[in-house]
């Protein structure tokens, strides 16, 4: 059975006996034996009521497990929806409703509290840090081969979560020919081989740690020392026998901190990739002194996987994007015409690694997707007479912290439902560790309540990553004369 993704990423090491992950606990996974556990979790989810074309979705720690189980999600056929470990059950509630997954996989010590937000009909497995969970005893009774689903090109792989500036969440569809396109051009962009040893601290639940940096490996035949978390001590460790490390701007801060970060510790290194979050020009130049590597910075969306990429050969420029991939193209528009080079305008991308649409809302894919293939990205962008772009702001009110999307809306309405606050206004400020910082700005109605009380009441109900850093209690909000808030007058006010 052909199986697009499936056949690339997994099907070809069925008898690859080099070392695919190594684990924190010193334990090691070759390739082969990788495909074979894939197989067992794939008898699992059929055996789970799992058919072609269901949602698998996944709220799990990062374990080896978890890895296979997308693999597994895709040569049953099903599609694959990974949640961030950090959400609550409110906000879960939603994406299990919106999603209507056959199966939900989570975490063992969470399992009363989601099976209560679960419809009739959904079956529920846990995937535990120390292997007890009931997916994972299930899969070891298992098989170690399974008839692979077949799945063409445009056939869903996975669904990913992302939001726009009104609250509500939106499902981006991912087509297997979406996510082995963008596979295919940055393994081979980032010249990545069976010889590289790539360095693993991102979470496993978005594009960059998932489809970014494990797809390539498995395209490539990569060794990924997988961590659980991102720890400088194991990433100082690790280094002189690694090749690559994929991160965030906090990861290279951080490691910036660290005295013994220098061109020694990295003399085996050949690339450092940053993503998920704007990287400030100076900690690119900092880096660059204290190891003797620029650091390669790349642009992409849930929507759209990565974009553009600056080059492995040639001038990575601090403040730039690089250009687009290839078989990707970019263009900057007003009101959807294009622009000159060096004018300020709305990113637009087309090709093969561009969505596939929202799911279950088709004024919305309208809204963004146009007729003729290209996405507007929602990014205002500068591109220079070469095709190199720059980010200069997002249409959008989008936060990027730590390499997590922010949605100004969904705090705002949290904090508005306090009682004796008027109205709210939640914007990102720049942040040297995180790359933005949340800040709420509030009007009360109740003279009496302090930022404090507020605080309390709506930390529970939102993400740690999604808690204001401050609540600044104001007379009033700025506005246009339109009477819309003016979020770059606050950011400028607070932004120090």
């Amino acid at each position: 059975m052909t199986n697009t993704l499936y056949d690339a990423l997994f099907a070809r090491h069925a008898d690859n006996p080099s070392v695919f992950l190594q684990l924190d606990d010193g334990t090691e996974i070759t390739y082969a034996d990788f495909v074979k556990r894939v197989a067992q979790l794939a008898h699992v989810l059929t055996d789970a009521g799992v058919k072609p074309g269901d949602r698998v979705v996944v709220q799990a720690p990062k374990v080896a497990d978890t890895i296979a189980l997308y693999g597994a999600a895709v040569q049953a056929g099903a599609v694959y929806l990974p949640l961030n470990t950090a959400y609550t059950q409110s906000e879960l509630a939603y994406f299990i409703e919106d999603a209507g997954p056959a199966l939900m996989v989570c975490d063992a010590r969470n399992a009363d509290e989601i099976q209560s937000i679960c419809p009739d009909g959904t079956a529920l497995l846990t995937l535990s840090k120390d292997n007890s969970g009931s997916l994972t005893t299930q899969a070891d009774d298992k098989g170690t081969r399974f008839e692979t689903v077949s799945r063409g090109p445009d056939d869903l792989a996975a669904l990913l979560y992302t939001s726009g500036t009104t609250g509500r969440s939106k499902g981006a569809m991912l087509s297997h020919k979406n996510l082995l396109a963008n596979s295919e051009s940055l393994t081979e962009l980032w010249q990545i081989t069976a010889a590289d040893r790539l360095v693993h601290a991102l979470p496993i639940f978005h594009t960059h740690g998932l489809f970014v940096a494990m797809n390539t490996s498995l395209l490539a035949g990569t060794t990924v020392r997988f961590m659980e978390a991102f720890n400088v001590d194991a990433i100082i460790d690790e280094l002189p026998t690694a090749t690559m490390l994929m991160g965030v701007p906090t990861f290279y801060t951080r490691l910036l901190g660290d005295d013994r970060l220098n061109k020694d510790l990295v003399a085996n290194m050949r690339l450092f990739i940053s993503g998920s979050a704007p990287l400030l020009a100076e900690t690119h130049t900092e880096f660059e002194g204290r190891t003797g590597h620029r650091i390669l910075e790349r642009y992409g969306m849930t929507e759209t996987n990565m974009i553009t990429s600056n080059p492995f050969d040639g001038e990575r420029l601090a403040g730039t994007v690089g250009y687009a991939l290839p078989g990707t193209e970019v263009v900057i528009t007003e009101n959807g015409a294009p622009v000159a080079a060096g004018e300020i305008g709305m990113i637009e991308v087309r090709g093969d690694s561009v969505f596939q649409g929202y799911w279950k809302m088709p004024e919305k894919t309208a809204e963004e997707l146009r007729e003729n293939g290209f996405f507007m990205t929602g990014d205002l962008g500068i591109m220079s007479e070469d095709g190199r772009v720059s980010i200069v702001g997002r249409q959008k009110d989008l936060i990027i912290s730590g390499g997590y999307n922010i949605y100004p809306k969904e705090i705002e309405d949290v904090i508005n439902d306090v009682e004796g606050v008027l109205e709210s206004a939640v914007y990102g400020i720049p942040h040297a560790d995180f790359g933005e910082s949340v800040l709420a700005s509030i009007v009360l109605d109740d003279k009496t309540l302090n930022a404090e009380v507020i605080k309390a009441q709506v930390e529970p109900h939102l993400a740690r990553f999604k808690h204001p850093r401050e609540y600044i209690i104001t007379d009033a909000l700025p506005r246009n004369t339109m009477g819309k808030v003016q979020k770059n007058v606050l950011r400028d006010e607070h932004g120090a």
